[in-house]
């Protein structure tokens, strides 16, 4: 792997301070583009691959990156805000899918040129081309991909005679875990994770949280009042009344699921692939050999799971002064050899099939391809340009997962249809 450590001033940035002063007496010439790319925070992975694609540009570039926000939320609006304006520093950008049809319907997202389409879908998960896809278009570019599996106790499932090589239910996993004592970990919190778990469960009994969309928001249709909404809210509300769920489960998150699974009663949760080189580092190897991990439990024993969809697409700003060149960056960032450095110093997933097959990667991850097996099953969250108003009305109307009942579907629905429609505030 290329040395991907922080380097200091280096000769795109010297070129750009030379090339200014020249400009100062009167001189025609400038350096080599800056694109800024605006990236979510992380361990410091992408800051590390706008170094080395600085490098691989031979001074036709240079990245910088400016850190958004950390919750999803906050990002949307920074980045909002900013292409509202017509802001031209936004070269490049890392978005989280859910926001992508919202960016392509404003007109904030350069086109992708066809031959970079093909050349960015190709081999990458079915889950993530979805992402990156609205209107039947691929309007951004794959760059890395997450989903969450169902992790568990090798422990846990020996004692219980469990057989986890073969596809499980929400049902079984409850059984057991109440059978054996353990907890189960899923995330019940007030969250964007609220609206992941919810679609999950819906796209797992095979319907949609947006069975429709529409031109106007207050005639899209929703599908939280179907056989698959009400299945979906029978499953959310048989964990949280478990003996299985912990104490604090409507204030669950991702971090808090990890934490209980390492304790002495943990048993099951849905969650992402950082827990394992979490578990790694912070309480042994020992304990890590002792996680197993499946693809997602089922709704229905007879329908495939559908394991959440996250990640982060790469879009190129509309008003960017260098769209061309941004989308040969862009090329540069998703390649093969930085989405796998990338999956190796971060944890974040590949979009990239072939990535899960790299040694460094399977030695980090030997569940890689259960990650890989949930990508290409993955479903998105819903699909729309107004994905943060039906997100805020899932959280609001799911929560606390204990007191969701067999209402809460046609209410949840009366609510969101009123929020979109300007006739309800969130």
């Amino acid at each position: 792997m290329p040395d991907r450590r922080r380097r200091g001033l280096g000769g795109g940035a010297a070129a750009i301070v030379l090339a200014s002063t020249l400009a100062g007496c009167g001189s025609d010439e400038s350096g080599p583009p800056t694109l800024t790319w605006y990236i979510n925070p992380d361990s410091g992975g992408q800051a590390s691959i706008a170094e080395a694609c600085t490098d691989d540009a031979g001074g036709r570039y240079t990245i910088d990156t400016e850190v958004l926000p950390r919750d999803a939320a906050g990002q949307r609006e920074q980045l909002i805000r900013r292409l509202a304006a017509e802001d031209s520093s936004i070269d490049i950008m890392s978005l989280d899918p859910p926001f992508v049809p919202e960016f392509a319907e404003a007109g904030f997202l350069a086109p992708v040129p066809e031959d970079l389409q093909e050349r960015t879908t190709g081999g990458v998960v079915q889950g993530a081309v979805d992402g990156a896809t609205w209107n039947d278009e691929i309007v951004a570019v794959p760059f890395w991909a997450n989903t969450q599996v169902l992790w568990y106790r090798l422990s846990v499932v020996e004692a219980a005679g469990l057989d986890m090589t073969q596809p499980v239910t929400w049902e079984q996993i409850v059984e057991v875990a109440e059978e054996q004592g353990v907890l189960i970990g899923a995330q019940g919190a007030r969250a964007e994770s609220l609206t992941v778990w919810v679609n999950a469960l819906i796209e797992s009994a095979g319907g949609h949280i947006i069975e429709q969309n529409a031109d106007a928001p207050e005639d899209i249709e929703l599908g939280l009042d179907t056989e698959a909404g009400q299945r979906a809210a029978e499953v959310m509300r048989l964990v949280a009344d478990s003996d299985a769920a912990g104490a604090a489960f409507s204030t669950e998150n991702e971090d808090a699921s990890a934490t209980g699974f390492e304790g002495d009663n943990g048993g099951f949760q849905v969650n992402y692939p950082f827990v394992y080189p979490r578990a790694v580092e912070t309480v042994g190897q020992e304990l890590a050999d002792d996680y197993g991990a499946a693809v997602y439990p089922r709704v229905d024993a007879d329908t495939p799971a559908a394991p959440p969809l996250g990640g982060i697409d790469l879009g190129v700003g509309a008003y960017s002064e260098n769209v061309d060149i941004a989308f040969e960056a862009v090329e540069c960032i998703r390649s093969e050899e930085n989405q796998i450095a990338y999956f190796i110093s971060d944890g974040n997933p590949a979009s990239l099939a072939s990535a899960f097959d790299d040694p460094e990667v399977l030695d980090k991850f030997p569940m890689a391809p259960v990650i890989r097996e949930s990508l290409e099953l993955a479903a998105p969250r819903p699909q729309s340009p107004y994905y943060s108003e039906i997100t805020g009305g899932i959280q609001a109307s799911y929560h606390s997962p204990a007191s969701v009942g067999p209402q809460t579907a046609a209410d949840a629905t009366e609510f969101i249809t009123a929020v979109l429609a300007g006739e309800q505030l969130l």
